[in-house]
């Protein structure tokens, strides 16, 4: 099977409940996409949004390691399986997204905006960064694109909304390969 269909199959088979929220992980990835199209990001971002949990779906079972409170560090495992099929572009911000969650997280507003399970699981990958770490994040190369995914990531877990289906962005997928 290619991967492209390894991963449309993923979006299409997996039930599960994003942890903690109302939609399951495929359509909170969907809906991460769809906020990155509508804000007219270029094909790289919409490619990354799309793909930014897909470590959940390697995770044998990401609600289990949340009760024992572990991270399971889905973007490290999700960045290290789909680098070897997608462009850099593509891949890196997917390593950065929980590290931009940790640096937003040190304003009180963004804080504020965060889900409960957002926030049970930003104190599980490390909580809130300090300054030097921050320091640290903001030279990264893929700063910017990791703080807009993270944005549009946490914008994505609403319920009713008009999905798009994950054939949909399969020309996306394939023009994002190495």
């Amino acid at each position: 099977m290619q991967v492209i269909d390894k991963i449309i199959s993923n979006f299409i088979n997996s039930k599960s409940l994003y942890i903690g929220e109302k939609v399951t992980i495929s359509e909170h990835m969907i809906q991460t996409a769809m906020l990155a199209e509508k804000a007219k990001c270029d094909d790289n971002l919409i490619c990354s949004s799309l793909l930014h949990d897909y470590g959940h779906f390697i995770l044998e079972n990401p609600d289990e390691l949340v009760k024992l409170n572990v991270d399971g560090q889905h973007e490290n495992i999700g960045y290290e399986y789909l680098k070897s099929f997608f462009k850099k572009e593509i891949v890196e911000p997917i390593k950065y997204h929980v590290l931009a969650k940790r640096y937003l997280a040190r304003e009180k507003k963004y804080f504020d905006l965060l889900s409960e399970a957002s926030k049970i699981s930003l104190e599980l990958q490390g909580g809130v960064l300090n300054q030097e770490e921050c320091n640290k994040f903001e030279k990264q190369e893929y700063f910017k694109p990791s703080i807009l995914l993270r944005k549009f990531d946490e914008a994505a877990k609403k319920t009713g909304v008009k999905m798009k289906d994950i054939n949909d962005y399969k020309n996306l997928l394939n023009s994002n390969l190495l």
